[in-house]
């Protein structure tokens, strides 16, 4: 049986991010299914595809467990608070 995998050159988040360490900008999202990202590259991070970009971040760590994705990544760039 095949694996699905998809690769993504931008982040969306869907609000589902969580904030690991407030001095570094860390987060970690949790994804269905397996997603490659670009690691140690700058990427565009939206709320939803269709939403404006939040800001940019580095994808530091991607982990495949169970049919899912952790990503770890680090907040670079902030364009709005909202």
């Amino acid at each position: 049986m095949a694996t699905p995998l998809s690769m993504e050159w931008i982040l969306i988040t869907n609000g589902k991010e969580q904030r690991l360490n407030d001095e570094d900008n860390l987060f970690e999202i949790v994804f269905e299914g397996y997603r490659i990202f670009p690691l140690n590259e700058k990427l565009e991070i939206k709320r939803t595809l269709k939403s404006e970009q939040l800001g940019a971040g580095i994808i530091e760590e991607l982990t495949f467990k169970n049919h899912f994705t952790y990503c770890k990544y680090r907040l670079v760039s902030l364009h709005s608070v909202n």
